[in-house]
């Protein structure tokens, strides 16, 4: 560990420079006071560093993942014509890995912590399953959320102020420290394998189980004001997880299906109505607001128009009946799903 301290913007410019050997800095007509203390060892540098003035810096892209955490301060993120401004408890990405980064630090004191890009490469090939095609890449630079940002400044911290602190650390500890930190970034900032590993969870989610428990919760709530989300919430999987369910085992999406039930419903309304009742007061019970496109699938899956059928009197048999997947038990889901959650005004088609 080293402590380096300057008082004039070309020491400064020095300085910084070290932090990250793409960095370059300029300060804003005055002299700038700065002082770094660094702790290196094993492809990972923790900066911390405290300048008293504003310094514009400018990161060409490298290869490198730079993180900075503000303790005092600002830090502005001016990259690609933005102005996000990160006050005291932030972290953040200087810039993607291969990308140039711009901002300011506003009398700010930080940590800035540099590694490898190599390293995100090599805790996805070994955590992650399926392997990732190619590089992992970050997407953002921000973290996902505050729980987030928490995780991420609080890893910063403990290599800062235990393992590098200790200048006995034997290089395994470091190595298992930087990778650490890299399993961490994958977790906390947006990038290329978050989005592989949702979509491995979702067809992993999307079995046969997941239609029959989806199916049992839209027959029993089919008059209520269900959504997407409704159902994936009663089965215990992600929207994108019914949605593949349906796709791969019943040839259809789940508002489809849920459409199809629900002209089913019509269907033996109007087979029981007296001829004096009202198609579009029946259509407008199961959610079919627009009664031309109501006409044309009612046509379509009965082979006549819903007014024949109304006329024709109690008791007449569908032409053609729909062919829809069997309801089956629900699974446990920590809630029941048989009775409505809710019963809001119904809507329009969905």
């Amino acid at each position: 560990m080293r402590s380096l301290q300057f008082r004039s913007r070309a020491q400064t410019r020095e300085l910084l420079s070290q932090v990250h050997p793409a960095l370059r800095t300029e300060g804003h007509g005055q002299e700038v006071g700065a002082r770094m203390v660094r702790a290196s060892a094993g492809g990972l540098s923790v900066d911390r560093l405290d300048v008293d003035a504003t310094v514009s810096y400018d990161a060409a892209a490298s290869r490198k993942v730079c993180l900075i955490t503000v303790h005092r301060g600002a830090v502005v993120d001016t990259t690609g014509g933005r102005r996000d401004t990160y006050g005291p408890g932030h972290t953040f990405l200087i810039a993607p890995p291969d990308r140039p980064g711009t901002g300011e630090l506003r009398a700010a004191r930080c940590t800035i912590t540099t590694f490898d890009a190599a390293v995100l490469d090599e805790v996805a090939t070994h955590d992650h399953d399926p392997r990732p095609a190619g590089p992992v890449r970050l997407t953002g630079q921000r973290p996902l959320d505050a729980a987030a940002n928490l995780r991420l400044g609080t890893t910063v911290s403990f290599l800062r102020d235990q393992v590098l602190a200790d200048p006995d650390a034997s290089g395994l500890v470091v190595t298992t420290g930087v990778r650490h930190l890299g399993a961490v970034v994958l977790a906390t900032l947006p990038n290329t394998t978050l989005a592989m590993r949702a979509a491995g969870a979702d067809v992993a989610d999307s079995g046969p189980q997941t239609l029959e428990r989806a199916i049992a919760f839209i027959a029993d709530n089919a008059q209520h004001d269900i959504t997407l989300a409704d159902i994936a919430a009663a089965v215990c999987v992600t929207p994108r997880a019914v949605q593949y369910a349906f796709r791969r085992h019943a040839g259809t999406t789940p508002l489809g299906y849920l459409r199809r039930v629900r002209l089913a419903h019509a269907h033996s309304d109007l087979v029981a109505a007296t001829p004096d009742a009202s198609v579009l007061a029946i259509a407008t019970k199961w959610g079919f607001a627009h009664q031309g496109r109501f006409a044309a699938a009612y046509r379509a899956a009965y082979g006549n128009a819903p007014s024949a059928t109304l006329r024709a009197g109690p008791g007449r048999a569908a032409e053609v009946p729909p062919q829809q997947p069997p309801a089956a038990p629900i699974g446990p889901c920590g809630t029941a799903t048989g009775a409505p959650r809710h019963d809001p005004a119904r809507r329009t088609q969905p």
